[in-house]
């Protein structure tokens, strides 16, 4: 019997763009991309950034997996968050059924996922693609998928996106990348939302003294995020969408700066495993 309720795994972690650098394949250079797996093995997915090709793979090397349902969230539909799709395997297999989801607080769902696939920026338009799709706008209320029930929340980021509160039998992850503070009301539904979590994935793309030059760009700091972790009663906090000019040695300086304030605090690194 699993003594866990969700485990979860990175397959993405960088902001903005890939980068496949040798300098910050210590923490990864893929864009977000989150796996949820239940003890019962239904399978979750959060953003679909360039992660998801590796996740894609992973899926077609076992067999158990080569026929699935595959739930897919989207914070928002940002080139980072979605530019993995036209790559990811089960999108191409009659066997899969994937359904994808996205909230009221980013722009329309169907259409932003094929229009990124029409031409002339994809040889493979999304209606040739052989897997069954569908389509579900959220907008701003709870779903219940089996032993996962997923609430999703507005973030403070430009054109618009959404975080998610994922809980299973007690255990809650909380989803809060591309958010940034100093939206008085948004910062109270992002606090409202954190409360008592177990592990909170919260952006942490600038540090302090590099925020005040990208403010309004849609992001936050490890002070942020620390801030946050503190006031909620948070158990885990993970620094999340690293910017892509922060290599190894730079990311690893913020969790220090976001440790000596939080103890338990990691920056996100691909390929990492958290039972929760």
């Amino acid at each position: 019997m699993n003594s866990w309720r969700m485990k979860l795994r990175f397959w993405g972690v960088r902001g903005s763009t890939p980068t496949p650098l040798a300098q910050n394949l210590g923490y990864g250079g893929n864009t977000s991309c989150l796996e949820i797996r239940l003890p019962n093995d239904d399978l979750f997915i959060f953003d679909a950034g360039t992660g998801i090709r590796d996740l894609g793979l992973n899926l077609n090397e076992n067999s158990a997996d080569t026929a699935r349902d595959i739930h897919l969230f989207l914070t928002h539909y940002h080139w980072d968050h979605i530019q993995g799709i036209p790559f990811f395997g089960p999108l191409y297999s009659p066997n899969c059924s994937i359904t994808f989801y996205a909230s009221c607080y980013a722009c329309a769902l169907q259409e932003s996922l094929e229009g990124q696939m029409v031409t002339p920026y994809f040889p493979i338009t999304m209606d040739l693609a052989a897997s069954k799709r569908n389509y579900v706008n959220l907008g701003g209320e709870t779903i219940t998928l089996g032993d996962l029930t997923v609430e999703p929340f507005q973030l403070n980021h430009p054109q618009g996106a959404g975080g998610y509160r994922i809980e299973s039998k007690g255990a809650v992850i909380v989803y809060a990348t591309d958010r940034e503070h100093g939206h008085e009301k948004l910062d109270a539904v992002m606090r409202e939302y954190a409360q008592d979590a177990d592990v909170l994935i919260h952006d942490a793309q600038y540090t302090v003294e590099e925020y005040p030059r990208y403010k309004g760009y849609g992001h936050s700091t490890w002070e942020e995020a620390v801030n946050v972790a503190q006031e909620c009663n948070v158990k885990q906090l993970i620094l999340f969408h690293h910017d892509p000019r922060h290599d190894d040695e730079a990311v690893s300086a913020t969790e220090a700066n976001a440790r000596a304030r939080f103890p338990n605090t990691v920056g996100a690194r691909e390929g990492s495993v958290i039972f929760v």
